[in-house]
């Protein structure tokens, strides 16, 4: 995808879970083309700006806070440091995510609460904190929720997972309702199986999960991350200003049609 690399200048874009191997991508394409982004991960500082220089990102326009955003003090403070360190805060990406994997029938209440607590309620609370933010200043805003094609054909063992995207989306959708009067803006980004972290491990090593998911996937092959970045380019990109309550699905064709 072109856009200039100016595409972004002026942006201030915050991230949750940005240190992990899809939000490296997101925030290297994203500083690539002119944003400046407050990164958060539960990573140690140290750790989480290593990991973010190697992913060859210009740490000039990245500050890096940890915090557990499942908490809502942590969340004020979070979004506190963001303003402090860059200004004002025109888009919102609540982009952390965790999985595991068990059938719905053994999942214990410990284990689903948590993917529900890491994959919506830490959305839903970055989501109001940074609204709220916009609102106090007079900025129409976006925020942009990563979802997943598993959030409308549902992957086996994951049912956690797969629920909390269901949610997400429900939750974007009143977010979009609410605030469209107010020139606030909400969609998300629903990708397929990307070729990263626990998804590309057991692609590399697993060869029933590597059959089931090829089955799985129309183009046949692993979604490379930068296809990833590229959409949340567009949606952060004066190009997607129309936008509101959508759900761009980005997957290869996986939601075309339930697996066999």
């Amino acid at each position: 995808m072109t856009f200039t690399k100016d595409a972004l200048q002026g942006q201030h874009i915050v991230i949750s879970g940005g240190a992990g191997a899809l939000g490296i991508g997101i925030v290297k394409m994203l500083t690539d083309h002119g944003a400046v982004m407050t990164v958060n991960d539960v990573l140690e500082p140290v750790d989480g700006i290593k990991r973010l220089s190697a992913g060859g990102i210009d740490m000039e326009r990245v500050a890096y806070i940890q915090a557990d955003l499942t908490q809502k003090p942590e969340v004020k403070r979070f979004v506190e440091g963001a303003v402090e360190h860059f200004g004002s805060i025109h888009t919102a990406l609540c982009h952390a995510g965790i999985v595991t994997t068990s059938k719905l029938i053994d999942v214990e209440v410990d284990q689903w609460d948590t993917v529900l607590a890491v994959n919506l309620r830490a959305a839903m609370l970055l989501a109001q904190m940074a609204i709220r933010h916009m609102l106090d200043r007079g900025t129409k805003g976006q925020v942009i929720f990563t979802s997943s094609w598993v959030s409308e054909t549902p992957w086996p063992e994951i049912g956690p997972y797969h629920t909390s995207k269901a949610g997400m989306n429900q939750l974007m959708r009143g977010f979009a309702r609410e605030l469209a009067a107010d020139g606030i803006r909400a969609n998300a980004i629903a990708p397929g199986i990307v070729g990263a972290g626990m998804a590309k491990h057991q692609w590399d090593t697993d060869p029933g999960y590597r059959a089931r998911a090829q089955r799985a996937i129309p183009l046949g092959y692993l979604q490379p991350v930068e296809t990833v970045a590229n959409a949340f380019l567009f949606l952060c990109s004066p190009a997607a200003s129309y936008m509101t309550g959508s759900v761009l699905f980005v997957d290869g064709g996986c939601s075309l049609y339930p697996m066999d």
